[in-house]
């Protein structure tokens, strides 16, 4: 056992879990169901529970999901969070039913562009506040505010900024039961933003995540890199291992956690040097209630059989299952496949390539894949797809 002196943040209170303080290090996962199929989403509940799941979070995006989220309240005493994502306005109607609400500062712009972002928060806080609900301030590298981005010389700044702006903004409202999360495809990144807030904001607690870190192994290696680093400097007070799964495994999500805190206070580090993840990269978001065909699974394991050939090129390709992330994470890779309900938007960096059916997706893709090999041999990165 190794001694680790954790940070000293506030405590705060999901129900009956606290998150903070001096409370252990809890452990998340997310439904992969659509929250409008009731017995679905109990089921994996129940799942997620079973492994030892402290808090799950589900995805509300319509009353017709508020509607599913009142009957699947009556039928479990699980804790659960909301990610609110663009539906902000459904915080009154959701926070009677959970124990705590999520949102991202980067999705407050979407609807409503007149209202201020401040008063779109006081709108959350006031809601969360009445039912005593905790709310966790989720910052993405993906789906930074557009103004931020113009605003800053890189993402990572601009998600510090948006960040801290959003605890200014709580502590404004006099409201403390708050917590935030800094999230990047890029471990690296991870350790490096989480490390300058506490800094900056010592006593609010973090929730920790690597997001779209994929599928197995590579997920639970890059997840483990910045989670040994930041878990070791005490640093953490919740966290998430967000992993590229069919629905039925889950629950891997909750076992590695827990694996990983086990292995860190035990003294067992097992991530390998930063090093060795030069080459392509595969990014692809977890399985959860907001991916919009199931299909996307089976097709980011068939992007990454197909593309071992290309195994030492320093290559990203992003493979995303919904409309929330993966405009964003798309743009910054340099092949991105964004999923829909019956076609995949593939984009080479911001540039659509075209829309294609699932059956003729990967043929494509490989396609690409070669194009941009051969141009970035050949010192032609940045012309046109079609001029190359």
């Amino acid at each position: 056992m190794i001694q680790i002196k954790r940070r000293k943040t506030h405590p705060v209170q999901a129900g009956k879990l606290t998150i903070g303080g001096s409370a252990p290090l809890s452990v998340q996962s997310m439904c992969a169901t659509r929250t409008s199929d009731i017995e679905a989403t109990l089921k994996q509940i129940r799942l997620l529970e079973k492994h030892g799941a402290d808090l799950i979070r589900i995805a509300v995006d319509s009353r017709k999901d508020v509607a599913a989220l009142k009957e699947i309240r009556r039928e479990t005493d699980a804790a659960l969070v909301v990610d609110l994502q663009e539906s902000y306005r459904l915080a009154r109607d959701i926070a009677p039913l959970v124990q705590k609400l999520r949102y991202n500062p980067g999705h407050l712009h979407h609807h409503k562009k007149e209202t201020p972002v401040f008063e779109k928060v006081k709108y959350i806080v006031e809601a969360a506040g009445e039912h005593n609900c905790a709310i966790r301030i989720g910052v993405n590298f993906g789906s930074l505010d557009p103004g931020l981005k113009e605003k800053n010389s890189s993402a990572l700044s601009a998600a510090l900024n948006s960040a801290l702006q959003h605890v200014e903004y709580m502590q404004k409202l006099n409201f403390k039961n708050f917590l935030v999360s800094l999230k990047s495809s890029d471990p690296l990144a991870v350790v490096e933003i989480n490390r300058k807030f506490a800094e900056s904001a010592p006593n609010v607690p973090l929730h920790l995540g690597v997001t779209e870190a994929g599928m197995l192994p590579q997920g639970e290696i890059k997840t483990r890199l910045a989670f040994e680093k930041l878990l070791a400097a005490g640093i953490g007070d919740t966290l998430r291992v967000s992993l590229t799964l069919p629905f039925s495994e889950k629950y891997r999500e909750i076992e590695i956690g827990r694996k990983i805190i086990e292995d860190v206070y035990s003294g067992r580090f097992l991530s390998v040097p930063a090093e060795t993840l030069k080459g392509l990269n595969i990014i692809s978001c977890p399985s959860c209630s907001r991916v919009e065909n199931e299909a996307f699974i089976e097709l980011a394991e068939q992007v990454r059989e197909m593309s071992r050939f290309a195994a030492s090129e320093d290559i990203t390709i992003a493979v995303m299952g919904c409309r929330v992330n993966g405009p964003g994470e798309t743009d910054s890779a340099d092949l991105g496949l964004w999923c829909a309900p019956s076609h995949v938007n593939l984009k080479r960096g911001s540039q659509l390539v075209g829309k294609f059916s699932y059956n003729e997706i990967l043929t494509r893709v490989r396609q690409e894949l070669n194009d941009l090999i051969t141009a970035k041999r050949n010192g032609k990165i940045g012309i046109a797809p079609d001029k190359v």
